[in-house]
């Protein structure tokens, strides 16, 4: 290996140590598998040369990003709080201070008038550290405790604790290896709470009496399925606590008597292959989301002394064209968020009358979803509203009187004007015909005759749907001409649960094929051009820029690589490493030569060939569990030993934090002015 010092402007060398991995009759020859030993110097020190290298590289711009940094910034109210949230006599919110990188959690009692309490700064708990997240935050039902969790180093293992909101004494009970997932019982002495296994899997369930050892809790439940995560909740009117056992495809709920955390969980429903549910407790009944004969679900109901799956009845039937993605019941309504034709509506059931009917909102593209709704009692509906040109909006909702009251809307500062920006939805045409989505917003005014530089976001993995949100910090690109993306592609959940289906498994190259003919479209229709188009996605989506960077690298100028997942098939095979069994039911398992195959046809690291590739930003973390460092670390060694052309490689190590990134807001803000930065430096537009 050939570590270069900060001076030189080579990029670093790394040496290749052939490692031979043989499965079936295919040979996979991983010349970079050193670089996953984390411990040794001789990998460190490799690492600290790219950043070195990237450094030098993004040295010239630093007063560009400094720009971008104080421009971003100066849209932000940097002293601001949330909406309050009514829980029962007290109002809870969080609120932030002018140079402070944490929020602060506070609460008044009885009116928005009392005196402030504080009940937890994380600006204090991050003092000293490199990289703070806090995790759960749950009350105890009588409001005098708060069980809290955090994680100092990104690798998203939690360290639990009590605090006496009344004294404001931290109580000796300390639980370590913690999931973010804990419940209090209705005794305010009993918590449950979840551990990790080896492969960081939420897997065991453990109760908790306050005082005592956690080498003396309680394990209620072990889920030994590796592919099956474990989560405890609670219903809205607190009287269940639900234990949810859930794969991708498949799903087990318990419950319990909040008032009687001694008794024993009872299962509505036994697992079995395919079938999902989630239960909503209302009265004397659960109502139940369930996919059973549903593709995109359906809403059942069912008594709770009679839960089982045979005395389900139908309360809202299955629609081939709307998903339903989720519901909460309150004491007089129910309330159903489904999604059709990619955007979110919101139902409102009166349970009594059973008569029904929808919020209306004012774009033909925007994105809602429900907000803090913690009261049962109530017949007011928070929820949240966006679009690419309206900042986010927390409105309450009188289900009765069928008003809303805008109760906050995202300041942004320095006069923006949503009326200056336009935005819209186009489709463009996959190989296979399908219809594409993609949403665009732009400046007003500006000619789209191909000479834009556009950027273009894609993600497509795990029915997640990308939305169409409002960011202030977008604005640093729209105001410089750049318009902006997002190609709703299969694998996401954009289109229903069908779309899902459509790009995961053996049908994962829909994805990119998709993306690509999202990008063929806005060069077609002269929105942008191939040296104009930036490309960006993260995690699962840096599986997409891989894949699409190796197979149509000339449709591209530059891309931006986000912990990259790009080694599909080397961690699918290491049974040893987080998620990876679970991940099983997203792209099939690698022991099943059928899958195996496909993955090795599209994984990005297994296919870089000899041939130009678009000007790239790699990052990653050291701490990553999701993807490990050493994925984006080896891709980027083998695209500086393959590729011929003169474009700039960048792969930037964040070495104390994990999958997300810097934990504080600057210091995620100025990584945004780094990508920024590196982008506009690309097109010549360094100001």
């Amino acid at each position: 290996m050939n570590v270069l010092s900060y001076a030189d402007m080579k990029p670093p060398l790394c040496k290749k140590v052939p490692y031979e991995s043989v499965f079936h009759e295919t040979t996979l020859s991983d010349a970079y598998a050193w670089l996953k030993d984390r411990e040794s110097p001789e990998v460190l020190d490799y690492l600290k040369a790219e950043n070195s290298y990237t450094d030098f590289i993004m040295k010239p711009t630093e007063v560009l990003q400094e720009k971008l940094y104080q421009e971003i910034l100066s849209r932000i109210k940097e002293t601001d709080l949330s909406v309050p949230v009514k829980m029962d006599d007290y109002y809870y919110y969080s609120r932030t201070e002018k140079g402070k990188q944490y929020s602060i959690s506070c609460r008044k009692k009885g009116s928005l008038e009392a005196a402030e309490e504080i009940l937890l700064d994380s600006n204090e708990l991050a003092h000293g550290l490199e990289y703070f997240s806090l995790g759960s935050f749950n009350l105890s039902p009588d409001h005098q405790l708060l069980a809290y969790s955090t994680d100092t180093t990104g690798a998203e293992v939690y360290t639990l604790q009590v605090k006496n909101l009344i004294t404001g004494e931290l109580l000796t009970d300390k639980l370590e290896n913690c999931a973010t997932s804990v419940e209090w019982a209705a005794d305010n002495q009993t918590l449950f709470y979840t551990t990790l296994d080896e492969a960081k899997r939420p897997c065991r369930l453990f109760k908790h009496r306050l005082g005592g050892l956690q080498s003396v809790d309680d394990l209620i439940f072990h889920e030994k399925d590796e592919t099956f995560l474990l989560a405890i909740g609670q219903s809205k009117d607190r009287k269940y606590l639900f234990l949810e056992s859930h794969s991708k495809t498949s799903s087990e709920v318990q419950f319990l008597p909040s008032n009687y955390p001694d008794s024993h969980f009872q299962i509505i429903h036994p697992r079995q292959p395919l079938l999902e549910y989630g239960a909503i407790h209302h009265g004397n009944r659960f109502f139940i989301l369930t996919n059973e004969n549903a593709v995109n679900f359906k809403l059942m109901q069912t008594s709770v002394e009679r839960p089982e799956k045979e005395n389900w009845k139908e309360v809202i039937g299955h629609r081939p064209g709307v998903k339903l993605e989720g519901a909460e019941a309150f004491e007089n309504h129910l309330v159903v968020y489904e999604r059709e034709e990619g955007l979110m509506k919101i139902r409102i059931t009166d349970i009594h009358t059973q008569s029904f009917h929808y919020l209306d909102f004012p774009e033909p593209v925007y994105t809602a979803w429900g907000g803090s709704n913690p009261e049962f009692k109530s017949s007011k509906l928070r929820f949240g509203y966006t679009s690419l040109v309206t900042p986010s909006c927390v409105f309450d909702y009188d289900m009765n009187q069928r008003t809303r009251e805008l109760k906050k809307q995202t300041e942004v500062l320095g006069g923006y004007d949503p009326s200056r920006y336009e935005t819209k939805r186009i489709y463009a045409a996959a190989k296979d015909g399908t219809r594409i989505p993609v949403s665009l917003v732009y400046r007003k005014g500006i000619a789209l005759d191909g000479n834009n530089p556009l950027f273009l976001y894609g993600y497509g993995s795990y029915g997640i749907s990308i939305d169409p949100e409002f960011s202030s910090v977008r604005l640093s690109l729209l105001d410089r001409g750049f318009i902006f993306a997002i190609a709703h592609i299969r694998g996401g959940g954009d289109l229903g649960r069908p779309w899902y289906e459509d790009g995961k498994f053996l049908k994962k190259k829909n994805t990119f094929q998709d993306f690509i003919a999202c990008a063929e479209h806005l060069i077609r229709e002269s929105y942008t051009q191939s040296k104009k188009m930036v490309i960006y996605g993260g995690s699962a989506g840096g599986l997409l820029i891989g894949n699409v960077l190796n197979e149509r690298p000339e449709l591209f100028f530059a891309a931006i690589a986000k912990v990259p997942f790009v080694d599909i098939v080397n961690t699918m095979l290491d049974k040893s490493l987080p998620l990876t069994v679970g991940e099983y039911e997203e792209w099939g398992n690698p022991e099943n030569k059928t899958f195996f195959d496909y993955m090795l046809s599209y994984s990005p690291y297994d296919h870089v060939k000899i041939q130009d590739y678009p000007h790239l930003l790699i990052t990653t973390g050291l701490n990553d569990p999701r993807v490990q460092y050493w994925e984006p670390a080896k891709w980027t060694a083998k695209l500086r030993t393959l590729k011929t052309d003169s474009n700039l490689l960048l792969l930037k190590i964040e070495m104390g934090s994990g999958h997300g990134g810097p934990s504080g807001r600057y210091e995620h803000l100025k990584e945004i002015a780094f990508d920024y930065a590196f982008v506009l430096n690309r097109f010549g537009m360094t100001e």
